[in-house]
């Protein structure tokens, strides 16, 4: 299934998507969900509990799709450097903070995070500051999503935890990356998490072998299959849970391939004007302009 979340007559709705993508069924959830997206339906299903009602479906052109997990129940998990060709890439690039530590290929995954207060939606803009970063890159990711949570839960385990994926574009202003030495700042400027367009369930979704690819203004960056991935999404949860209790709607992005920004000589960062689109097989597309 996939579920978005939207606006529709200036209020929210959280729905189910038709098989063509060209409708939607709204799900019977009090207002005060229904401004949470697509969590609490997660968390119920991670229950198992049975969907909410559905209502009368309404035409996709009807409705603005907004991020499905609009304000995530915390800051989302993310991991860096876990593609061979892009760790090399950022590694070269002048810009990687924890190259200093020696080794271009990590040796355990980098996780970091950004705050729920990035995420915007498809066609929502990427805001520039110039004032503040004139270094932002784009990064196009598979996310996972947990359905049940847990705490201590082995990789052969792990794929029982995994609801399903959306997409992420982990924008980063790659001088405060670098700066900084941590990379929370750099990463979580406001509007710095397009997320979207949909949350699509594991039984219509292989995380583990798709194909991730970002277009700037029409022009392939990143192609990529998620099978060349340094930490499976397997290794990524039973790092995460070995000390942090996952629960339901827990977002990680799980890495970028090779083809940002940064790895062009010169860079080729994103400016007011540009169209960022980032596609994965089994999901769909993410669409933001840059302003």
């Amino acid at each position: 299934m996939k579920i978005a979340a939207y606006i529709h007559q200036d209020a929210p709705g959280v729905g189910l998507v038709s098989h063509d993508l060209k409708e939607l069924r709204p799900l019977d959830l009090p207002a005060r969900l229904r401004m949470l997206g697509a969590l609490p339906v997660v968390e119920a299903l991670a229950r198992g509990e049975a969907l909410p009602a559905l209502g009368p479906a309404l035409p996709m052109d009807q409705v603005r799709l907004t991020a499905p997990l609009p304000r995530p129940r915390r800051n989302i998990f993310c991991v860096g450097k876990n593609y061979h060709a892009h760790a090399k890439e950022f590694a070269g690039s002048g810009f990687d903070s924890s190259a200093k530590a020696g080794g271009d290929i990590p040796a355990v995954p980098i996780i970091f995070s950004k705050v729920p207060e990035s995420v915007i939606g498809p066609g929502e803009p990427i805001v520039i500051v110039p004032e503040v970063s004139g270094a932002i890159d784009y990064e196009a990711e598979l996310a996972v999503v947990i359905g049940p949570g847990g705490k201590g839960i082995k990789a052969a385990d792990a794929m029982k935890h995994v609801w399903g994926y959306t997409i992420v574009n982990d924008v980063t202003a790659r001088d405060w990356q670098s700066r900084h030495l941590q990379w929370h700042m750099g990463k979580s400027f406001d509007t710095f998490c397009p997320m979207g367009p949909w949350l699509v369930s594991a039984d219509e979704c292989d995380g583990t072998r798709t194909h991730v690819r970002c277009y700037v203004n029409g022009e392939e960056r990143q192609n990529a299959s998620t099978t060349d991935l340094i930490f499976g999404i397997p290794a990524l949860i039973e790092t995460l849970s070995a000390g942090i209790t996952l629960y339901p709607g827990d977002v990680i992005a799980t890495g970028t391939p090779v083809g940002v920004g940064i790895g062009f000589k010169p860079p080729k960062y994103l400016k007011a004007g540009d169209v960022v689109r980032v596609e994965i097989d089994g999901i769909g597309g993410l669409e933001n302009p840059v302003r």
